[in-house]
């Protein structure tokens, strides 16, 4: 039997040193990169999986929305969750919801759950309840810090609590302390809405699930001159400073079952008799008590939150009524709610003027999937649309941009036909850089004061920086007016809806490729006509505090939609502006108006949002807009911004040595969204390192340089170079072994000799 002979190491001791310096290194390199790993995984936000395996990384302190999640010795395992119910009824103008949320807590720990969850941005929130076990617990409308407050200390006393909190006017956040073992828990939200008016049609939209946003990276810089004489300070500006609260981790429709399943009842009273009712992008089954009534359910039974749930509804007449009015008296004042549809000007007597339309295409990641081929295909028939005497140019951005034409060309077969191809040959990818899309659209290069000039920009606006976008529109809207398309299942319509309010446009929304041709028809039906302008309302007798102040002008087939509050129900508005070129007036005697519900909460909501516009027209200071917020939610217990609702059970019910794990939950991709798109290739990315941070500089017509792509990961830095050590102990290593053999053949060749 052969053994090994030492000789060669002792007779070359530089050999041996070779050896376990190249194994040190390569030793240390190793380390260095586990090190690094380790170091990226703690440091990572959550925001991409919710399997069980990477449930670790998640991190306390982000609302989560779907599933629930259990922490438990520094990892999180999910739990079960029961559901969503969702009730609505419908009376006449006005819709009241009641969103129930049930949970079980399956384990043997004490948890406080956290979730996010949309609803809609038009909705008035003014009632939380809370059921455990036995108990029920209904909330109260605090001021925001105030509400934080008191519920952080009935968490830390043990008590049942409920927080509900307002993040954006669509997204809420709710938390749910001290739920024991094995309790199923509920929570339940009612809002007051008003219902959709588009010509014939009216509708209402349910939002399910909450998209993933896109939050770029802080850019704006504000400097802050210290007082210690330096002369030095600077301090960088969060675009989206609450990005952690509006992220939640996406399940991978691919890998992962739906959660989340949502019933949803209507109890439509539509005040008049019922034709067509229907929901686009669900199935559902009708029940008919009468004529002006429907009990409408999901015909499958409980669905995935991952779409917009919409329901429309249309008169037996052909046309539906042109003139609603409403009221109800809370206190002692009267609310109203009048609803008017102006006539439509003839064609026949408005000449029709040349207009110049920018075209903004979203073709980043979020736009992946169906979404991309919607907008594509609602761009292309807008373009058919043209005719000879417009202009236009067609935008496009993810994080880059591109601006088809250096300015805007003249409509005819040639151009349009270049921009089709354009349009065609478009990929989602990418961010979702939309404010610098949205300055170059409203850059006015012609200034032609004989033209109209109409912005159409299409979009899913699953952006986390609304703010950024409502402040450029405002500063560079000029003689521009914008029409917001939404794209996809589950668009932010408060985005949406503001941008065009700001914009002096309109809102439409396509949720599939066959709503196209029907939604782009009825889009240019507004972009065609005049609108109706230079509205005004007149009391003859009441003293009424009307909204909005400043009445914006209504396009073909919306209704005028006007909310007072009056000292008196006396007398008559006489409501007038301009069709076109013809003076039109109607007037409403008040004692005709019919009892409606939940009046006053509309009222003080549309003037909540009158002042947080006004703050970003500049009409008003911060602190003005503020002290009106607070002062109206207050009043009308609504939550805002600055206000919360917070539900507490005064018995303690977690023993003081029980500790408090905390729960937060993931959420449904919407349906048609492509997971790889949103979140890069490499879906073991998280998605806040896939986000890309290109500079925002408005550069119309160069496009700008694309950056990494976005499944490169990057380790954090440290003092040496992991790559060099292993490279060097890896050649050291290898040079050690050749010599080795080397030197062992000339030992066999000299004992043979």
């Amino acid at each position: 039997m052969d053994t090994y002979d030492t000789t060669d190491s002792n007779e070359h001791p530089w050999l041996g040193r070779l050896i376990v310096v190249g194994l040190f290194l390569l030793a240390q390199g190793i380390a260095v990169m586990l090190v690094a790993f380790v170091a990226l995984l703690v440091s990572l936000e959550p925001g991409w999986s919710a399997t069980t395996e990477q449930a670790s990384l998640l991190q306390p302190g982000e609302a989560k929305s779907g599933s629930l999640l259990l922490k438990e010795d520094g990892a999180y395992t999910e739990a079960v969750r029961l559901g969503i119910d969702v009730d609505i009824t419908v009376s006449g103008p006005t819709l009241r919801a009641r969103v129930t949320q049930i949970f079980r807590n399956p384990t043997k720990d004490w948890v406080e759950a956290t979730y996010v969850y949309p609803l809609p941005a038009g909705g008035a929130v003014d009632s939380l309840k809370m059921v455990v076990g036995n108990r029920v617990i209904v909330g109260d409308i605090k001021e925001r810090q105030q509400a934080r407050v008191i519920y952080e200390e009935a968490r830390r006393a043990g008590q049942k609590a409920a927080l509900t909190e307002q993040e954006r006017p669509n997204i809420f956040t709710n938390s749910v302390a001290n739920i024991g073992p094995g309790e199923t828990v509920l929570v339940q939200i009612e809002y007051q809405e008003p219902v959709h008016q588009s010509g014939s049609e009216y509708s209402l939209r349910l939002p399910l699930v909450v998209g993933p946003r896109y939050n770029p990276a802080p850019i704006v810089q504000s400097v802050d001159f210290r007082n210690d004489g330096s002369g030095w300070g600077a301090t960088n500006t969060d675009p989206v400073p609450d990005r952690d609260r509006i992220s939640s981790p996406v399940l991978d429709p691919a890998r992962n079952a739906p959660l989340n399943p949502t019933s949803i009842t209507v109890r439509l009273n539509a005040g008049f008799a019922l034709g067509e009712v229907k929901s686009p992008h669900h199935n559902v089954k009708a029940e008919s008590p009468d004529t002006t009534t429907r009990i409408i359910t999901l015909a499958d039974g409980a669905v995935p939150a991952d779409r917009d749930f919409e329901l429309t509804w249309k008169p037996v007449a052909a046309k539906a009524p042109s003139v609603g009015l409403f009221r109800e008296r809370v206190g002692d004042a009267d609310y109203l709610l009048a609803f008017v549809t102006p006539p439509a000007a003839e064609q026949v007597t408005q000449k029709p003027r040349p207009r110049e339309v920018i075209f903004v295409i979203d073709n980043s990641g979020s736009m992946g999937g169906t979404s991309i081929v919607q907008a594509k295909a609602s761009l292309t028939y807008a373009l058919s649309r043209l005719q000879p005497t417009d202009r236009f140019n067609v935008i496009r951005f993810d994080d880059t941009m591109d601006v088809l034409f250096p300015a805007s060309m003249a409509a005819d077969a040639e151009r349009v036909g270049e921009a089709t191809s354009f349009v065609g040959a478009l990929q989602a990818r990418g961010g979702t850089e939309m404010v610098p899309a949205m300055r170059a659209a409203l850059t006015d290069k012609l200034g032609d004061a004989g033209m109209v000039r109409q912005v159409v920009f299409l979009t899913d606006g699953a952006i986390g920086n609304e703010q950024q976008l409502f402040e450029a529109i405002t500063a560079m809207r000029g003689r521009s007016r914008v029409f917001m398309v939404g794209i996809g299942s589950a668009p932010n319509t408060y985005l949406m809806t503001r941008a065009a309010e700001l914009g002096r446009g309109a809102f439409t929304h396509i949720g599939s490729v066959e709503q196209v041709e029907e939604r782009m028809r009825g889009l240019f039906a507004k972009l065609e006509n005049p609108a109706v302008t230079g509205l005004s309302a007149k009391f003859s007798e009441a003293k009424a505090d009307v909204t909005p102040t400043i009445i914006p002008d209504v396009y073909r087939d919306e209704p005028l939609v006007l909310a007072a509050k009056l000292d008196t129900l006396a007398g008559s508005v006489e409501i007038k502006g301009r069709v076109g070129d013809r003076p039109w007036s109607v007037t409403l005697p008040l004692q005709n108006a019919a009892e409606g519900r939940g009046l006053s909460k509309l009222w003080a909501k549309r003037k909540i949002d009158d002042a947080e516009v006004a703050r970003t027209l500049r009409e008003m200071t911060p602190e003005d807009s503020d002290k009106a917020i607070l002062a109206l939610a207050l009043d009308h217990q609504i939550v805002t911004r600055l206000t919360s609702l917070v539900a507490v059970d005064k018995t303690p019910s977690r023993p003081e040595s029980e500790p408090l794990k905390l729960s937060e939950l993931p959420i449904n991709l919407p349906a048609g969204w492509d997971f790889a798109k949103v979140f890069g290739e490499r879906q073991q990315v998280p998605a806040q390192l896939r986000e890309r941070h290109a500079d925002a500089r408005n550069q119309p017509t160069t496009r700008r340089p694309i950056p990494a792509a976005p499944d490169a990961i990057r380790l954090p830095k440290t003092a040496t170079s992991a790559e060099l050590k292993m490279t060097a102990g890896l050649i050291l290593v290898v040079l050690a072994l050749i010599l080795f053999v080397f030197n062992r053949r000339q030992s066999l060749l000299t004992d043979a000799a």
